[in-house]
């Protein structure tokens, strides 16, 4: 049997995917203090089964495992922390994040655990390990952590690895909080932003870029909140270009002054992505929400992004908000997709613990699923199979617009009314297929072409122009042409094949 050094801490995350890095464990290990010694910190995928997550963690035979617990990890974690606690009962099992900060709101790993640590907890974790450690368990299985001033905050970046450098992502951070009161999101409960000292969090930056860090991911909230330290952020990232350098930034969408502008046109071709969340453009459900966002301003930084700079754009929409319908979010889809981002994110409203939305919930009659991710379902204005139509759409949309395979054929698709078409689309590529997963590349290409020709508005000759060149830039080995013979006589021989069944009855 292998088996792994000892450690007395193992912090552990179970994250969506490989590319992805624990940032949170990096920051407790970071003010783990004297205990950093006997500490460790070993990461997972949610794709991995819990029993081999178990199994590895207890190689190393830890008194304490803690685990980060999200909205993307909550049903893999509670099923590993159920197989610790049966296999090794008296392992101390510490659970923090945001599925387990929001008491008594709760995921039912909170019961099983023995301790849940409620917000950040660089302090109260390694206060509450040196406890256990020392033999004086607290009584208490809940600690509310105390906010620390951000100058108190050791930082994590040293403790990304060299291979997490080579193949992952790097997540950073400028500054903590964000200032604005959207009730879908957690950030709302924050009473503002607050940066980090720019010169430290810059050396830092050098460093990992010194150690070859390329792609950077910026998990501020708000990065052109202080525009001041955009910009020195951005000219700090100009003066150290190269080909492999990737910025990504969230940014607020109406707050593009002119010197940030001009520092922004300066990058190179997709060198920088910017997430921008529209989420809707109905000022009533902005209201509703306590969202504030100037819809003009917004959309001209959008086509100015779009038109001036070689930026690429990742725009958020969210379907489900109160009070909202599927005409009324046809409108904000239209007019977010006439601006042209690259990159429409559809998202699906999603119950998140603590967040101030929970207090439309009787009113508006929002019913979500009571499995992780807790997505919606239905409204009072928005019945379950338009949410499950919508659904498919995001899916549809992921796999034709989002992929960039299908840039000729898009326009086609889109014509008059974006929404119109591509609902019109995701309906007859649903009824072809019967799912949203597991699809060919192929097969996709023949069922758009099947569902297109039969448009009264689109002429099959421009069409299968438009779908060939698409087509001829996947790689495949089969023509367009013989792939779609290919289908037509398949389908020849079907419809043959029932007739002659028909004949004999």
């Amino acid at each position: 049997m292998v088996k792994a050094t000892e450690n007395q801490i193992v912090l552990t995350a179970l994250n969506s995917r490989f590319m992805h890095t624990a940032f949170g464990l990096r920051y407790l290990y970071a003010n783990l203090g004297e205990l950093q010694s006997s500490a460790c910190i070993e990461e997972f995928t949610i794709q991995q089964r819990p029993i081999d997550i178990a199994e590895k963690l207890l190689r190393y035979q830890p008194k304490i495992i803690g685990f980060g617990v999200y909205i993307w990890n909550v049903a893999e974690v509670t099923k590993t922390v159920e197989l610790l606690k049966q296999v090794s009962p008296q392992t101390i099992i510490i659970l923090g994040g945001p599925e387990v900060s929001f008491l008594p709101d709760k995921p039912a790993v909170a019961d099983i655990a023995d301790y849940v640590v409620m917000g950040a907890a660089e302090k109260s974790f390694r206060e509450l390990c040196q406890l256990i450690l020392s033999g004086n368990k607290p009584l208490d299985r809940v600690i509310q952590s105390d906010e620390l001033p951000l100058d108190q905050i050791r930082l994590p970046y040293q403790y990304y690895t060299d291979e997490d450098i080579k193949n992952r992502l790097i997540y950073v951070e400028a500054s903590r909080g964000c200032p604005f009161k959207c009730e879908f999101c957690l950030s709302s409960l924050d009473k503002t932003s607050k940066p980090f000292e720019l010169s430290v969090f810059l050396d830092e930056m050098e460093k990992l870029h010194q150690r070859g860090a390329r792609n950077f991911k910026f998990i501020d909230r708000t990065f052109n909140l202080k525009v001041s330290s955009s910009i020195a952020i951005l000219e700090f990232f100009l003066e150290r270009m190269s080909d492999d350098l990737y910025l990504h930034f969230e940014v607020v969408p109406d707050n593009l002054p002119n010197k940030l502008k001009a520092v922004i046109q300066k990058f190179p071709y997709h060198t920088l992505q910017f997430e921008i969340g529209v989420q809707t453009f109905d000022e009533n459900i902005q209201a509703l929400i306590s969202r504030k966002q100037n819809n003009a301003k917004t959309c001209e930084n959008l086509r100015w992004l779009r038109e001036s700079t070689q930026a690429y754009i990742h725009a958020d929409l969210i379907f489900g908000l109160p009070s909202d319908t599927l005409e009324n979010f046809a409108k904000s889809f239209d007019q977010l997709e006439s601006l042209k981002p690259h990159e429409i994110q559809l998202g699906i409203l999603k119950r998140l613990r603590g967040v101030p939305l929970n207090r439309h919930n009787e009113k508006y009659q929002l019913r979500y699923n009571p499995e992780a991710p807790y997505n919606i379902l239905c409204t009072r204005d928005i019945d379950f199979e338009t949410m499950q139509r919508v659904n498919r759409f995001a899916r549809y949309w992921d796999m034709v617009a989002n992929s960039g395979r299908f840039k000729n054929t898009l326009p086609l698709v889109l014509s008059d009314s974006p929404f119109e078409g591509f609902m019109g689309l995701s309906d007859a590529l649903y009824r072809g297929a019967g799912s949203t997963w597991k699809i060919s590349l192929q097969r996709l290409f023949v069922m758009i072409f099947e569902s297109l020709k039969a448009r009264d508005d689109i002429d099959e000759s421009v069409l299968f122009e438009a779908m060939e060149g698409d087509y001829s830039r996947t790689g495949e080995k089969a023509s367009f042409e013989l792939l779609i013979n290919k289908k037509a006589k398949v389908t020849r021989i079907g419809v043959a094949n029932k007739r002659q069944q028909k004949q004999l009855q």
